[in-house]
């Protein structure tokens, strides 16, 4: 079957997941509704009924999760693509904790607009991802998985220990950044996302536009400079992109890890290699895994529950581990 064929299997299947995962996200809880209780609730928003109350005040973390899934998602595709290393993920390459080095500073200095801590994020996790980046380039044999992994790990190490040193000097600030820290959906309600859309949807249509080129780029930089790429303009640009959705997302939810390592090998095993039908599936299977580990985390332990930066955690180091042990190496 040709990847073509493939997604156009996938999309829609990939589609369906998503509704379905979102409408078991407004279902589910300490306080579980049916689905006629939750098309209810969205159609008619107005009504004073219990059951709808509970309804509307999940569709913020079901929003985060869509939002945020989809964008780390489309992050961690992209970074692997112009890394062409199958370890890439922002949490891996220190792209999470530069994000949370100026999420943390933005909030001792008072930053509290989102738009402002979003940006500052996406500053720092372009920083971090450039350090990295240069730091693996410097090494013997130059960015290689393992070299970008290692230097992702001691970036974020040193990003971390910047990360206590501010909290020990701004206990004020400790108190916000340390709920946020842990991953949590919807903490800041619906109406934070449209704040920060314009840094999601450069940073997507950045992704997105680069496709083609990406697939040129995974035949070597040689060959793609034969074929009329230009290939550091070409990174620049999709660097960019995923700094600024894996940044955003970041200051939206706070830091969670693996989703943009695991969708990408996830996505390609049902599409292949195509960046093209890659980077866009990527975006549904991000949103789908993010809402699904969201919605097992709430019912894992009652009357508690876990948040979804430690599930998806959970799920995503021992796919590291396997990736790893068995020296993968995926065409990208």
């Amino acid at each position: 079957m040709s990847n073509r064929r493939r997604y156009a299997v996938a999309a829609p299947v990939l589609v369906g997941v998503v509704v379905l995962l979102a409408f078991g996200s407004l279902a589910v809880g300490a306080r579980s509704t049916g689905p006629d209780v939750v098309w209810s609730a969205l159609t008619t928003p107005g009504t004073a009924d219990g059951d709808h109350l509970v309804v509307l005040a999940r569709l913020a973390r079901t929003v985060d999760g869509l939002v945020v899934g989809a964008s780390l998602g489309l992050a961690g595709a992209t970074m692997q693509a112009i890394t062409r290393n199958p370890l890439a993920d922002p949490g891996i390459l220190g792209v999470n904790a530069g994000a949370s080095v100026a999420v943390i500073l933005a909030l001792a200095l008072g930053v509290g607009s989102l738009p402002g801590i979003a940006l500052a994020a996406t500053v720092g996790a372009l920083v971090a991802f450039v350090v990295v980046y240069a730091i693996a380039a410097l090494s013997p044999g130059g960015p290689q998985p393992i070299t970008l992994a290692i230097g992702g790990a001691a970036v974020g190490a040193g990003l971390t220990s910047v990360v206590a040193a501010i909290a020990l000097l701004r206990p004020a600030a400790l108190e916000r950044f340390r709920f946020w820290q842990a991953g949590v959906l919807g903490t800041r309600g619906v109406e934070s996302v449209p704040g920060v859309a314009v840094f999601l949807v450069v940073g997507a249509v950045l992704c997105l536009a680069t496709a083609r080129t990406l697939n040129q780029l995974a035949l070597g930089d040689d060959v793609a400079r034969s074929l009329g790429s230009h290939v550091a303009a070409v990174r620049v640009l999709a660097a960019l992109g995923a700094v600024m959705l894996a940044g955003t997302a970041t200051a939206l939810v706070g830091p969670i890890g693996f989703v943009g390592l695991v969708v990408p090998h996830l996505v390609r095993l049902t599409c292949g290699p195509d960046h093209r039908f890659l980077l866009p599936l990527s975006m549904l299977a991000g949103a789908a895994l993010l809402l699904g580990a969201d919605i097992v985390g709430r019912t894992a332990a009652p009357p508690g529950e876990i948040a979804v930066g430690i599930m998806t955690a959970l799920l995503g180091a021992p796919v590291m581990v396997v990736l790893v042990h068995r020296r993968v190496r995926v065409r990208l």
